[in-house]
């Protein structure tokens, strides 16, 4: 099987010597077709930049980034627009929704920047918001929602357009433990049962233990990988395996699982 997205030699850095910070610095992965990455790291280790490179938000200074055998660098014009509307799908950890529309109409945002009309997103949206569980804020204003329903919200918005990858940012960052989990269960879920694609940004242990594989970020490079064996290993036991890890770091979370 080919991979999804290919990173090779990825290499951010800002600043000058002797006060250079080497965000990325030399990073190499793949993401395959229906897999569930985490990429974790205490703050300032480079795996928000890695996200925002992919995302196409910042340029890296050196290294590829390919997205189903396309250097994603060298797009252009509506190319790139179409990758970023439609190949990839950003969850940010502050939902980022628009205030002066109700839960439906952020949904469908993305089906009228890319002249999608509301009658073919429809039927993938009622999907959406009956697997979300929030059929009942569609017609509510954010103001009106709890945080939990706004990032479920935000998740169907990045979902709409069916992308090729999803990008989380801190997903539950904002979110209390009831919450986090909540909407953890719900992503585990389509990465299981619709086989959707997820790379997340974390430094939640919680988080990361619904993960399949996970990449631990220092300094700018992948210096540890943990695969879960789901066969012989709980969600717990991989928990506690990430918590060693995490130790390392510095960093960690409580087990609210």
């Amino acid at each position: 099987m080919d991979a999804l997205l290919e990173i090779e030699d990825l290499k951010k850095y800002y600043g000058k010597e002797p006060n250079q910070t080497k965000a990325l610095n030399g990073i190499t992965f793949q993401v395959m077709p229906g897999e569930f990455l985490g990429i974790m790291g205490s703050s300032g280790s480079g795996k928000s930049t890695l996200l925002n490179c992919i995302a196409t938000v910042i340029q890296p200074d050196s290294g590829k980034i390919r997205m189903k055998g396309t250097e994603i660098q060298r797009l252009k014009g509506k190319k790139l627009a179409g990758y970023r509307g439609k190949e990839i799908g950003y969850l940010f950890q502050n939902f980022e929704l628009l205030d002066n529309l109700t839960g439906r109409e952020n949904i469908m945002v993305p089906l009228s920047i890319h002249n999608i009309s509301e009658a073919e997103g429809g039927k993938r949206l009622e999907q959406l918001a009956e697997y979300l569980e929030i059929t009942e804020v569609l017609d509510k204003f954010p103001s009106q929602m709890s945080g939990g329903q706004k990032q479920r919200l935000a998740a169907a918005r990045a979902l709409i357009l069916n992308p090729g990858i999803i990008l989380a940012d801190e997903p539950t960052g904002a979110l209390d433990s009831r919450n986090a989990k909540a909407l953890m269960e719900k992503l585990a879920g389509l990465n299981r049962d619709d086989k959707t694609t997820v790379l997340m940004v974390t430094h939640d242990s919680n988080a990361a233990s619904y993960c399949k594989r996970i990449l631990f970020i220092q300094d700018g490079v992948i210096f540890h990988e943990l695969r879960r064996d789901l066969l012989a290993e709980t969600q717990q036991q991989f928990y506690e395996r990430i918590l060693q890890v995490m130790a390392q770091l510095g960093g960690g979370s409580a087990n609210v699982l």
